[in-house]
């Protein structure tokens, strides 16, 4: 075995420069507000009615139509994350990225030939879902291999953040693309763009070599290391801990609060807007703040939790999240559309930090090894999250608001706020003997 260098090699920072990449493309998913604001139905053009102009050919949608293809192509994520973990540790984070490139480009273009309903179910959905397992199942672990426990946080977060920040750049071009080029065209314009920089990307995307070891951290920081596991447990022991099931269940309440403002920002802005006001005539312009935060929420969390611990940062970050929440409908109501702004950000902030913070931890309580396939287990608590934005369409549908959808997500973020305050990594069989 190799002696751990002094510090982490250039390689491990191109590899996490490679990563946040890929995620800058698969992110297309928090931009999904904007499609979503032009396929609703309107008073004057109902659902089911066709669209017209650069549009011909589609037509309008229901709120909870419009947020199937939303829903499917997480949940479709959630359960590729599997998958695409076996790939990533047993064929290398090159494969699923490159796969994840091709499926994700042909999967918006399928959504835009199609120009239907059921396109964009197959296309974005299930193609584009699968996609972006293989391809954020092959990020994440690539980089941590290449870096220590005392930089586990941070690195997560940097990688992470490009798939939050993507709808910084992407709400604004679609918004454009759309307004020119139609539904159609934008989804095959990015849908190319994307295969062409993801499989480029990939290439970079190295694991270290058979006997690497990490750059040993300093020794304040080894001693006390009791939330961190010394053990690499086995997917099979993992999936016997009670711990494990913890972790998707705070995955599940940290997710959904913030897939139900990602999916619902831009027409709630265009609602909260006066009409014809800068605001109003530029909605997107909340789906990029989200986006901004949520990045900036992966990298400060992450940085913070190799701090204060991860718990820690769980409570601070979903406390604040919980209030927002429940001031949200307010806001929206209240004629001033900064308030939106602030709570909106508030949760983008959690939502993003919660997905820097689980990686962390599956990798604090089970070990690195192996990292693609049990974090792919563990994801299957966000892609569950979906459905909290997939009834919120439906409550609206029925009662004409959103208020009772974020009140309830606002007590699942509470209830998972109260299991992180239980929650410990498991010992092994020889820790239980030695504190008996």
């Amino acid at each position: 075995m190799t002696t751990p260098p002094s510090r982490t090699p250039a390689r491990g920072w191109v590899v996490t420069s490679a990563g946040t990449t890929v995620n800058l493309c698969l992110g297309i998913l928090y931009a999904w507000s904007v499609w979503k604001g032009s396929l609703l139905g309107t008073p004057d053009h109902p659902a089911g009615s066709a669209m017209s102009g650069a549009d011909l050919g589609w037509t309008h949608l229901t709120d909870a139509q419009a947020t199937w293809a939303y829903a499917i192509c997480g949940f479709t994520f959630a359960l590729c994350m599997i998958p695409g973990g076996i790939v990533q540790d047993r064929l290398g984070p090159r494969t699923g990225a490159t796969l994840a490139g091709l499926l994700v480009g042909s999967g918006c273009m399928v959504a835009g030939w199609m120009q239907s309903y059921l396109g964009l179910i197959l296309g974005f959905g299930l193609l584009g879902g699968i996609g972006m397992g293989l391809g954020y199942a092959a990020a994440t672990p690539a980089a941590l291999a290449w870096f220590g426990p005392r930089q586990r946080g941070l690195i997560v977060g940097l990688v992470v953040a490009g798939y939050g920040g993507a709808a910084i750049y992407i709400s604004p071009l679609a918004k454009y693309l759309i307004a020119h080029y139609g539904l159609s065209g934008s989804f095959i314009g990015l849908g190319a763009l994307f295969a062409v920089v993801i499989v480029l990307a990939a290439q970079f995307l190295k694991p270290p070599p058979v006997g690497y070891r990490p750059a040993s951290a300093p020794a304040a920081a080894t001693t006390a290391a009791t939330s961190i596991t010394s053990t690499d447990w086995s997917i099979a022991s993992m999936l016997r801990t009670w711990q494990f099931y913890g972790l998707v269940f705070l995955f599940i309440g940290s997710a959904q609060s913030g897939l139900l403002v990602i999916a619902n920002s831009m027409p709630m802005l265009s609602k909260a807007a006066t009409p014809g006001s800068f605001l109003a005539e530029h909605a997107w312009l909340l789906a990029s703040f989200g986006g901004l935060v949520n990045a900036a929420g992966r990298i400060g969390t992450g940085f913070y939790s190799d701090k204060i611990g991860r718990a820690n940062a769980y409570l601070v970050n979903g406390v604040l999240s919980a209030i927002a929440l429940l001031l949200t409908p307010l806001a929206a109501r209240s004629g001033r559309p900064e308030l939106l702004f602030v709570v909106v950000g508030v949760a983008f902030w959690q939502y993003g930090g919660g997905l820097s913070l689980m990686p962390a931890m599956t990798a604090d309580f089970f070990g690195a090894k192996d990292l693609g396939s049990k974090y792919g287990l563990v994801f299957i608590g966000w892609g569950i999250a979906f459905f909290v934005p997939q009834l919120a369409g439906y409550i609206k549908d029925a009662f004409g608001s959103l208020d009772n959808a974020f009140y309830l997500s606002s007590v699942l973020l509470v209830a998972a706020v109260g299991l992180s305050r239980l929650i410990h990594r498991p010992l092994t069989t020889a820790e239980q003997q030695v504190h008996r």
